[in-house]
Order: C-alpha cells, then structure tokens, then sequence
C-alpha cells in the first residue's frame, strides 16, 4: 500500500523503514534495512504481522537522494546500499559505530556516499541531483532511565547520546520520525504535518503513548510504523489509529 500526503508519496516497507518522494521526485530513505524487510527473508508466523506488512521481496530501488539512519539499531549498510543512488547523502547520527554492533556490518565512512554525521540537536541542508534541496533537523531521541522502558537492572536499551530522531522539510511539508524514542514533551513544540508514529512500545513509546503525542503535535496525517515485525513489537494498528480519530487527528494505516 502506498499512501499520499500533501503531494508526498510515502510506503512503509517494515520495520523502520520508510520511503518518501516529493512531486519533483527527490527520495528520502529513512532507516532502510535489518530484518529482511529488504532481502526478501523477512517471515513471521504471526496473522497481525503478516497483515501490517506486504510480502517480502528482493529490494533494489538505489532511488535515495537522501538517507537518514537514527541510531545503531537501525542501522544496515547493505540495507543502504539498496536504496541509495550513486550521488545520495547518507546521515547517520555520530555514535552509530559498526565496531560495537553485534553483526557484520560496514563502518558508515566506507560507503561510496556522502556521509554526514549528526548530533541530537543539528540542521543540515542537502540538495539533490536536479537542485531540489530538503531541510534535515534531528532531535533527541533516547529512554529516560526513570521512565516505562527501563530494564530490570535499571539500564535503557537506548541511552540519551546514541540515536536522533528527524524532523524533515520536503518540498514545504513536514515530516516527524521521531525513531526509538519515549515520546517527550518537548516534541510538541515542533511544526509536523506528517507524523510516522512509533507504536512498538516495549523499547520505546507505545501505541498509548504515541497518541497522546498525536494529540499534542496536531499534525495533519499520523502513519503508524516500526510494529509487528518482530515479537516483542507487536501493537494493535487498529486500536491506535481508533484512539487518533477520537482526538480529531487525521491517521491511516499503511497495511495490506
């Protein structure tokens, strides 16, 4: 399923991954890759995963002017690699490292792409080939240690430092992912026309939390993504976007 929005076409491909195109034909990658979402390996057994995604297949666009990578969980350099034009951007926040992730991967630097590394609280602007350029913001994204998504231990599965969430400006339109997140306050304060709800929960904000972020932001589209595909992310689409409605905030489901 595609959907569209304000002249932007934008697909879910699963996971977190999410394809964008402006009316110019700019494409904006956002977290491509990781769990076969692009190989065609991607399975599940279970009925509400296979609803929430299309079937898998053997992904090769190479279409991105622009990728944005949050943080290391998100990060695939061969996911990148199958979307990403000779002449694309890649930006990936600072502390994504491929000596500390836990499979094989190549360091950022070592793509044949314009690499631009990213702090919590950055503006880049980047241009594409026919002259069409896209704001990139990045905020904060990161588990407070005494909030829900805390380990037993007291740990966070993702500290404060070691991931982004972005803000882009395509075209004049607005679009917010927030990445691996609890949803704070302080994003309501942003200008968002299309919000792309993290509703996983477990790891980051839930389907609860991310409409009461809805609610605050006010924008004019919400797109549930980055749920079902794995166990521990599994999110009830339907009960969210219902809970949208009821606030007056526009949503729709990107599922088969």
């Amino acid at each position: 399923m595609t959907i569209r929005h304000d002249g932007l076409t934008v697909d879910w491909l699963g996971y977190a991954t999410v394809r964008i195109e402006t009316p110019d034909g700019f494409v904006v990658y956002l977290d491509p890759g990781r769990y076969g979402v692009l190989t065609g390996e991607w399975t599940s057994d279970s009925p509400d995963a296979a609803a929430a995604h299309p079937e898998p297949t053997d992904y090769h666009a190479r279409d991105a002017d622009l990728v944005c990578v949050t943080h290391g969980h998100h990060y695939d350099s061969d996911g990148v690699e199958r979307v990403a034009s000779e002449d694309a951007t890649v930006v990936v926040h600072e502390a994504v490292s491929a000596d500390e992730l836990d499979r094989d991967v190549d360091a950022p630097e070592s793509l044949p792409y314009d690499v631009v590394r990213v702090s919590d609280d950055d503006h880049r602007v980047v241009a594409g080939a026919d002259g069409e350029s896209v704001d990139v913001w990045t905020v904060a994204a990161y588990n407070d240690p005494e909030g829900p998504y805390t380990r037993a231990d007291g740990s966070v599965v993702h500290p404060r430092g070691e991931g982004c969430g972005f803000l882009l400006s395509l075209d004049g339109t607005t679009v917010f992912w927030p990445g691996d997140s609890d949803a704070y306050d302080g994003f309501s304060r942003l200008d968002v026309s299309l919000f792309l709800a993290n509703i996983s929960g477990s790891v980051c904000m839930d389907r609860h939390d991310a409409a009461d972020l809805a609610a605050a932001l006010d924008p004019d589209l919400v797109l549930p993504v980055h749920y079902n595909t794995l166990d521990f992310l599994e999110a009830d689409s339907g009960a969210f976007a219902s809970d949208v409605a009821k606030r007056g905030v526009p949503v729709v489901l990107d599922e088969r």
